[in-house]
């Protein structure tokens, strides 16, 4: 029948948190629970024995954590994961290499605290992860070959490269990080992920890339070598200060459905830099990205896609080429090798 609903397990230590998640889950007329795992070694075993369409997996547990769920499960798994961690500096560092390691997503666990994530939209955030994550392709992944090398060539320091990236975007950086050379220009990036656990990301993103990553401040200064990422709590601006470029950070409302918005970063990028632009949108659910795409082809920029075979969610990818404003659409392994020959085709003057 094909209304048979989609099977979920839990996982989480907390009696309150799993309550709490199964309620919300239930709600939804095409998931059910089919399992609570009160720790590591229940999840184990019930991933393995009820073979789940998807997983809600807590990282901080007694015992097995779901960080060692992940690496005995092994990367054979093609159940997506749900990644429900804490705030904490702790969480954050787990939280990132889960990520790596091919979990689909995380989602913050709410805090009592004023301004803090309420408890009904911490639930709809896991609901809507879990659905997505049900759309995605986890074989993506498997499918690349080995990364075209660069020739390492210097590239135009007057370029800059761009690049917006949401779910599946932690494990398939891991995958090309290290072949960005240091001889690339100035380049930007904005992850959709919980700001809480952007700092982590980002040190470990730099720890595996010749180039320098910085989490982006306002003000600044683009530099060649240099990946700037946009932190989770404000769109990453890119604006001309006379002869220089500088982020400037802005707190404004979402754009397309999320802040940090690959759109408002492509669109200050088309009214600074325009035809010394490099873009690319990568996986991702959603459509954000596409306008700004659009943008900047307007203003001469050259714009590349990520191809649906590499992508663990073709929603941004799809999104941006249907907007008929991509230059090239690149299966994963290709990337580094097509931003170098873009960056060196593209012209020097602003």
């Amino acid at each position: 029948m094909g209304n048979r609903k989609k099977k979920i397990v839990i996982v989480d230590d907390s009696v309150f948190m799993r309550t709490m998640l199964k309620l919300a889950i239930n709600k939804r007329p095409d998931l059910e629970v089919v399992g609570v795992g009160e720790n590591g070694e229940q999840g184990l075993e019930l991933i393995r024995s009820m073979r789940p369409h998807a997983v809600t997996l807590d990282i901080e547990m007694p015992g097995l954590t779901g960080l060692e769920v992940l690496e005995r499960l092994g990367k054979s798994n093609k159940t997506p994961i749900v990644v429900v961690s804490t705030k904490t500096k702790k969480g954050a560092n787990i939280t990132v290499q889960a990520l790596e390691r091919g979990a689909f997503t995380c989602v913050a666990k709410p805090v009592a605290a004023v301004g803090g994530t309420s408890m009904e939209a911490f639930q709809c955030e896991v609901v809507d992860a879990l659905e997505s994550s049900l759309a995605s392709n986890s074989k993506a992944l498997d499918t690349i070959g080995q990364i075209a090398a660069t020739t390492q060539s210097k590239s135009d320091p007057a370029m800059i490269g761009a690049i917006g990236i949401s779910a599946g975007g932690p494990a398939t950086l891991h995958k090309i990080i290290h072949a960005l050379p240091v001889t690339f220009p100035a380049m930007v990036l904005t992850q959709h992920m919980p700001a809480d656990f952007v700092p982590a990301y980002v040190t470990r993103l730099d720890e595996m890339c010749p180039m320098k990553i910085k989490l982006a401040a306002d003000r600044d200064v683009l530099r060649p070598g240099q990946i700037l990422i946009a932190p989770g709590t404000h769109h990453l601006r890119v604006v001309k200060a006379g002869s220089q470029f500088r982020v400037a950070l802005d707190d404004g409302p979402k754009v397309s459905g999320f802040k940090p918005s690959v759109d408002v970063m492509f669109g200050s990028l088309a009214e600074c830099a325009g035809a010394n632009v490099v873009s690319l949108v990568m996986t991702g659910m959603g459509f954000d990205g596409a306008n700004g795409t659009k943008l900047l082809k307007s203003a001469g920029a050259y714009c590349m896609a990520q191809d649906e075979k590499t992508s663990i969610v073709y929603g941004m990818p799809k999104a941006a080429i249907g907007t008929k404003c991509v230059d090239k659409i690149v299966a994963l392994q290709n990337i580094p090798a097509a931003l170098e020959k873009a960056f060196a085709r593209q012209p020097s003057n602003v």
